[in-house]
Parts: structure tokens; sequence; C-alpha cells
């Protein structure tokens, strides 16, 4: 079976599923997507890291990654290997001292430990050729809730980035701290933006 290299092409809050989010796969050398609803702390962990922000403590998938490094253990790959019922199956592809081996994963998870080894992610023809949908299909899957998700969040997200707009650079620190500090990485993302805009 081939392998499909996929990327994170954005996270969205999910409104079908309360306290979910839809993790959106994008094929990398095709326009088709691989919907994934996870949950919200999977979704804080994986944009943690693609934001590159360091909370206070690390987090679950930090330590693993520390746990990782501690013992030579490198993580090649994640691979999205079966899809069921609706339920996606993935596995870590990890090397030690030039062995290779699997270790078996929530897809969420997979994703949030490999997104810091900078690992590819995979998936197999079958799987993207059954469950992907594509820029031209947006009703499979209902990829219309995926879509209006990213658009009522940038909705909100331009409201919120406007009323900061209001605030001083010294007051967006503080804030930005306290945000930290509170583990609102969300919040702490959009205030360092702020920030970037009036360096």
């Amino acid at each position: 079976m081939q392998k499909v290299r996929l990327e994170i092409s954005g996270i969205a809050y999910s409104q079908t599923q309360s306290g979910s989010y839809v993790l959106t796969l994008s094929e990398a050398a095709g326009n088709r997507k691989l919907p994934i609803v996870i949950g919200g702390f999977e979704a804080q962990a994986i944009a943690v890291e693609l934001e590159k922000m360091i909370p206070n403590r690390p987090l679950t998938h930090d330590l693993i990654k520390s746990f990782c490094v501690s013992y030579d253990v490198v993580i090649k790959e994640v691979l999205i290997y079966k899809f069921v019922e609706g339920v996606f199956y993935s596995k870590l592809i990890c090397e030690r001292d030039g062995v290779i081996s699997e270790i078996d994963s929530r897809t969420s998870d997979a994703i949030a430990v490999g997104v810091r080894f900078n690992s590819p992610i995979f998936t197999l023809s079958n799987i993207i050729d059954e469950a992907s949908i594509s820029n031209h299909d947006e009703n499979a899957y209902e990829s219309d809730e995926i879509f209006d998700d990213a658009a009522t969040d940038a909705a909100e997200d331009e409201k919120e980035v406007s009323s900061l707009i209001s605030h001083s650079l010294q007051d967006l620190e503080k804030q930005l701290q306290a945000a930290l500090e509170n583990e609102n990485y969300e919040l702490a993302s959009k205030l360092r933006d702020e920030m970037k805009k009036r360096s």
C-alpha cells in the first residue's frame, strides 16, 4: 500500500461535538484533506508546539519527548494506518540504535508527539481515498461544519484582535504572562501575534 504524506493545515473548534476540535491534515502533493476530531487537551498540545510556545511546566507530550531523548529514541514518522467506523488508528515509528519499532497510539497523541520531533505524518493511499475531502467537495464528512468552524473561529479571532489593539504594549505583556501562567495558550498566541505586529 502506498504511503501519502500529510501536513497539518489547521485546527478549528468543533460546533458539532462540544469540547472537541477538528484537526485538518492536507495531502502534501494534492488537494485532499483529512479532517480528524480530537480532544481539547491534544489540540492544545499540538498548537503549543506549532506556535513554539513554552509552557511553565512540561505538558505530557513534552515529557514523552524528554523521555525519548534521554533514551536515544527518535520518532521517525507518524503513520495513520487504519480507518474503521469513523475512527483513525495510528502508530509512532521509532528508532533506537538502528532498531525500528512501532508503538500503537491515538492519532491525536501520535501527532502531538510527532510535531515535537518534526516527524513527517503519513497515511495509506486507501485511507485518504476513503476518508478525505477535497477543496472541491466540501459537503463530505460534515466538511461544511468543519469549514464553518474555521470561518467562525476567524470571525471570533478578528473580534478579539480588534479589542487587543486598544491595549498598550505593557498591558499586552502582562496579559501574555497571565495567559501563560493560566496555561491559556490560545489567548497567549493571539497576544504574542499582536505584540509582534507592533515591534
